[in-house]
């Protein structure tokens, strides 16, 4: 199980130098995703991984709803801004979730319409 976290948190470092030092605009935890699932794939390419790391996995998300935590104090610290800019901030999550829905939906039509 030590070395479970140990490979995810290599793979998050990896990705922190990456981003830091290519001044890539993708978070380096994003990075470090990507590369723990492509050494993965060429270690494991029945698809199986080990079964520390999916307990690992399965522990980290079993406690993902303490990580909403700081958000939430963030919000009740912040609420006073909110409450100052709620109509641009309402407007940019209707906007950006509409522009969303609209993307993704013309973009699942045409592989659709190439695949299918």
């Amino acid at each position: 199980m030590t070395g479970a976290i140990t490979a995810l948190l290599v793979c998050q470092l990896i990705g922190e130098v990456l981003a830091r030092v290519l001044h890539l605009p993708v978070p380096g935890p994003v990075i470090g995703m990507v590369l723990l699932f492509l050494a993965l794939l060429l270690r494991y390419p029945e698809g199986e991984p080990p079964e520390a790391l999916g307990k690992v996995a399965d522990t980290l998300l079993g406690n993902l709803g303490l990580l909403f935590v700081p958000a939430g104090v963030g919000v009740v610290v912040l609420l006073h801004t909110l409450a100052q800019n709620w109509l641009s901030l309402m407007l940019a999550i209707v906007g950006g979730t509409l522009l969303a829905m609209v993307i993704t939906g013309r973009l699942a039509q045409a592989l659709l319409r190439r695949w299918g």
